[in-house]
Formats: C-alpha cells, structure tokens, sequence
C-alpha cells in the first residue's frame, strides 16, 4: 500500500512538472509553429500546387521544373561547392588554433578576444570592412599595385569565392575555437600523464587521447559549420547585392529572387530541398555521432 501511495504522490508531482513546465514554453512553443512551423508545412503544401489560391495538385512538377532551371541548378552547385570546402577548412583551422590557444602563452588571452571579436561585432560593419579591403580600389589591390601586381576585381571575378570563404571563416572562426578549447579543457590530464610515462609522443597523444575524446565536440562544430555555411546569404548579399558574380550566386539569392517576383512555384520547392538537405546532414551527422559513443561505450 505504501509503494502505491508513494508511486501516486510521484505521478502527481511530475504531472504538475510537466502543466509548469508547458505554460513556461507555451509562449515560445505557439510563437515557433506560428512563425516558423505552419508556414514551413503550408510551403511544402504549396510545393505540390500549381497555384497558393485555389491550387490543384500537380505532383513533382514543380520540381521537375526548378531542376530545369539553369539558374537554380547554378546555384545548388555554388552553395554545395561553399559548403564542402568552406566546413572542412574552418573546422581545422579552429582546431589548430584551439590546440595552440590551449597552451600557456603570454598573448593567449589577446588572441581569444580577437577570435572572439567578429562573433560580437554587427554583420553590417564586418561586410564594411570587407568591402574596404576587397573593393576594386581597396586597400588589397592598393598593396598589390604598389608591388607592380595587376589589380583584380575581387567581388566580380572566379575570386568572389575565395573571399566569401574566408568572410565565413573570419566571423564564425572564434565559436569554434571556444567550443573546441572547453572540449580539450574536460579531458583529464590524467591521461596524458599516463601516455608520457609510457613513452608516448605529442602525435601518440594527439590521435589517441585529444582528438578521441573531441570527437563529440568535433561532431557538434561541424554540424554548426554546415548550418551556418548555409546562413552565409547575409554577407554575400551586402556585399555583392542581389545579382552577385555568378560564382557566389547562391540558393538564398534564387530564392530571394523568386520571392521577390512572387514565383511561388520555383520559390516553395527551392525551399524544400534546402531543408531537406540540411535535415538529411543533420540526420546523418547525428547517427554517426550515436554509433561512436556506442563504440567508446
């Protein structure tokens, strides 16, 4: 009787729990369907439509469609070549500075606030700098002049690329350093004790002890790497404006575009695809993570 009883009071509380903890999310919870969920199922609805008024469905026409389109097929190929060589780069690089800041070095402090800096700093004023640095009479081309180097159009020429991967790795940079730096502050020194009386080397240590350990941390920063490539629309667009060097002509740009002529039919399955892609990075990158706790378990 007793165990009942004290099982009962259980369920009550956590009942209670849970009526609290659901009128503290409500809020946030109507506010995330409102703005962000029931527009995005009414997209993929109107995906399928030949029309968003009085629509009749019309299948994967609409799809077949945009992959017809040379500008968006362009654009995928852009914004997957960014992604692929932009994620790998920053992510090393972070952990190269990470693994260097993790030292005890006079300046470290300096140099996490400067990594730290651009995350802090307005997107409009770093697009201002960059535009300072890279303009047809910026500062870079001013330098190369006055070492008798041709001046080249940054912005409008294969090099947008170039540039654009390093705007993405220069403001995002400093939250992979952190994140990388409190991964390596957790791991017990224990263990690199024990490795050095073992005779083990720095890169003994490094492949066997550091970058096992990071590993969930690596998983998460790439993960946030890729989201953010995808949110990089922000820095092109103020730089380069909307119809940038076809090189930097992005998926963001098309649909921008499209929603700005109101071509729901482009605009709806563009849409799509592009969270589509990025649930199924998330997906994979989640079970790839799962898999190896399960094997350091």
């Amino acid at each position: 009787m007793k165990g009942k009883r004290h099982w009962g009071k259980l369920l009550k509380l956590l009942r209670k729990d849970w009526a609290v903890a659901s009128l503290f999310l409500a809020p946030s919870l109507i506010g995330f369907a409102i703005f962000y969920l029931i527009p995005f199922v009414m997209g993929v609805l109107y995906s399928f439509q030949d029309s968003p008024v009085d629509g009749t469905f019309v299948g994967f026409d609409n799809y077949k469609q945009l992959y017809e389109s040379g500008s968006f097929r362009k654009a995928a190929v852009n914004t997957f070549l960014f992604t692929g060589v932009s994620v790998p780069l920053i992510v090393a690089l972070s952990l190269l500075f990470a693994l260097f800041l993790n030292q005890k070095l006079f300046i470290r402090n300096w140099l996490q606030t400067a990594f730290v800096l651009p995350l802090v700093v307005p997107v409009a004023s770093i697009v201002m700098v960059w535009q300072i640095l890279v303009d047809w009479n910026g500062t870079v081309n001013v330098w190369m002049e006055s070492m008798h180097i041709d001046r080249i159009d940054w912005m409008k020429s294969n090099w947008s690329m170039g540039v654009l991967i390093i705007v993405y790795i220069w403001k995002n940079i400093g939250y992979n350093i952190i994140l990388f730096l409190a991964g390596l502050q957790s791991i017990p020194k224990d263990y690199y004790e024990t490795a050095e009386i073992e005779g083990a080397g720095r890169f003994h240590k490094l492949i066997h002890i550091t970058l096992v350990y990071l590993t969930p941390t690596l998983f998460f920063i790439v993960l946030m790497s890729i989201i953010n490539s995808f949110k990089v629309f922000r820095e092109t667009y103020l730089i380069a404006g909307d119809y940038p060097h076809d090189r930097i002509y992005m998926l963001q740009h098309y649909m921008n575009n499209m929603f700005l002529s109101l071509d729901i039919q482009k605009l709806t399955p563009a849409a799509t695809l592009m969270v589509g892609c990025i649930l199924i990075s998330v997906t994979v990158m989640l079970s790839i993570e799962s898999r190896f706790r399960k094997f350091m378990g």
